[in-house]
Parts: C-alpha cells; sequence; structure tokens
C-alpha cells in the first residue's frame, strides 16, 4: 500500500506541475502587447515642429470632467497624408502671423466608449456649466453630439483652431474651478490663446455650427480663416463643429483602429 501511495502521489504532483506550466504558458491580458499603429500613421511633430498641440483629452478639461481612457500621452497622431496636409496649412497661416493648434487627432475606440459610457450616465453633469449648458444631457445622442462611432478613430480627422503668434501660453484648467457657459464673450470663458471663433472648443450648442448667422464680425473672419486655409489642402469641414475637419481622400475611410493614443504606437515607422 505504502508503494501504490506513492506512486498517486508522484502522478499528483506531475499533474499540478503540468497545469502550473500549462497556465504560464497562457500570457495574461495584462501582458498582451497592445495594438500598434499601421505603418502609415505618423505623429504630427514628426512632420511639422510648429504646429501647436493642446490635446485635451489627456486632461480633465473636457465635457466629461476627466482625463478620457486611451490618451496615455499628450500626442497628436494622424495618417501621414493628413500630417503632411496640415503641415502645409502652417506654412501658409505662419506666413500671416498665425499658427494652427490641435486639441484632437486620431481618437482610439475605447475613448469613444468612453464617451458613450458618460452620456449614459445622467447624474455626472459636472462640467454642464462649460460645455453643454443649454443641451439636457439625455438628448447627447438624440442630437449628434456622442455617437458609439467616431471618424477621429480612421485616423484623418482632426480638431484644431489657429492661434496669433507670437502663442500666450494658455493656463492649466483646475477641476472644480467655476465653469463659464464656452459661448460667452471671449474674456469672460475658459482663457484659451486660440483667436476668438465665437465658442470654446467642443461646445455643444448650435453657435458651434460653421456658419451659425450669430457668428458674426471677427468671428466670423477667423472661422473663415482656418476653414479656408484648410480646405485647400484638401480638408473638408463638419458644418456642426468649426473646430472638425477631415483629410480626403481618407486611407481608412472604413476602419475604426484602438491603439492608444502613445510615442509607442508610432514608434519606428
Amino acid at each position: 500500500m505504502t508503494g501504490l501511495a506513492t506512486a498517486f502521489r508522484a502522478l499528483g504532483a506531475l499533474a499540478v506541475a503540468g497545469l502550473l506550466a500549462a497556465t504560464a504558458a497562457v500570457p495574461s491580458a495584462q501582458a498582451r502587447p497592445e495594438p500598434k499603429a499601421p505603418e502609415e500613421f505618423v505623429a504630427l511633430s514628426s512632420v511639422d515642429r510648429t504646429i501647436l498641440q493642446e490635446m485635451r483629452y489627456t486632461t480633465p478639461h473636457n465635457f466629461t470632467g476627466v482625463p478620457i481612457d486611451g490618451y496615455r500621452q499628450p500626442l497628436c497622431i494622424l495618417t501621414r497624408p493628413a500630417a503632411e496636409a496640415l503641415h502645409r496649412a502652417q506654412v501658409r497661416l505662419r506666413a500671416q502671423g498665425y499658427s494652427l493648434k490641435v486639441y484632437d487627432c486620431y481618437r482610439p475606440q475605447r475613448a469613444v466608449d468612453h464617451f458613450v459610457r458618460w452620456a449614459k450616465d445622467l447624474d455626472d453633469e459636472r462640467m454642464k456649466g462649460e460645455f453643454y449648458p443649454l443641451v439636457d444631457k439625455s438628448r447627447l445622442f438624440a442630437d449628434g453630439y456622442i455617437a458609439e462611432k467616431s471618424g477621429h478613430s480612421r485616423g484623418s480627422t482632426v480638431d484644431l483652431t489657429v492661434v496669433r503668434l507670437p502663442a500666450a501660453p494658455t493656463r492649466r484648467y483646475l477641476p472644480g474651478e467655476k465653469l463659464v457657459e464656452c459661448y460667452a464673450p471671449q474674456a469672460e470663458r475658459f482663457p484659451d490663446n486660440s483667436v476668438d471663433m465665437g465658442t470654446g472648443y467642443d461646445c455643444f450648442d448650435t453657435r458651434s455650427h460653421t456658419d451659425d448667422p450669430r457668428i458674426q464680425g471677427v468671428q466670423r473672419a477667423n472661422r473663415q480663416l482656418l476653414k479656408g486655409t484648410l480646405a485647400a489642402e484638401g480638408f473638408v469641414n463638419l458644418p456642426e463643429e468649426w473646430w472638425h475637419f477631415t483629410f480626403k481622400p481618407e486611407p481608412f475611410p472604413t476602419t475604426f483602429f484602438d491603439f492608444p493614443v502613445a510615442r509607442r504606437s508610432v514608434a519606428g515607422h
């Protein structure tokens, strides 16, 4: 009996060892490598270092009030044709004493999913006073402000503005500070170093429509400067958002990517 017991114990030990070895051979979710960008994607700074970057979704100063999933570093990533077209537009603007400034470029699908989760949480209205003061949060999907897919995830769409040179720095947003409506006069709303576009970035309001008739004078001229300069280089404006432009033709018109916004996503291209 002693011999049999010893044999069974030995077999049991071998089985456990085998199970542990098999488990170790299966990588955990944390160990799996993050997806990388296709070789057609580049960091905008590798094409034009003079374009200003204020990547809002890496910070809490956005309509959710928290940094957004998938934004690991404050970095603009775009398809190379879109980045090169922005460079051409920048050359034109700098000759007139201006610079482009990007707020958002490629956006991973996980970030869009974060927006969707936030929009469904009707109790979270911490940033309503600035970004959607006149819109009931329950209407964000129906009114088109939030959607389950974004053209940004295809890599050729960019949110941007114009800054007069020399550019003054934009101060840091302090969570919990008093919020001012995004359509308030420029001197009253959050101090962005952009020229006056009539509203702030990501303002969920019809005054953000590029050709809204209430936007006149210098504000309208500034919008037309941005739109005209980018249109000459192949960008198409979204009429509902003065800041939103897509380069055409898109290299990936039907693909929604999910690699993180990080230098390692485009390293070695």
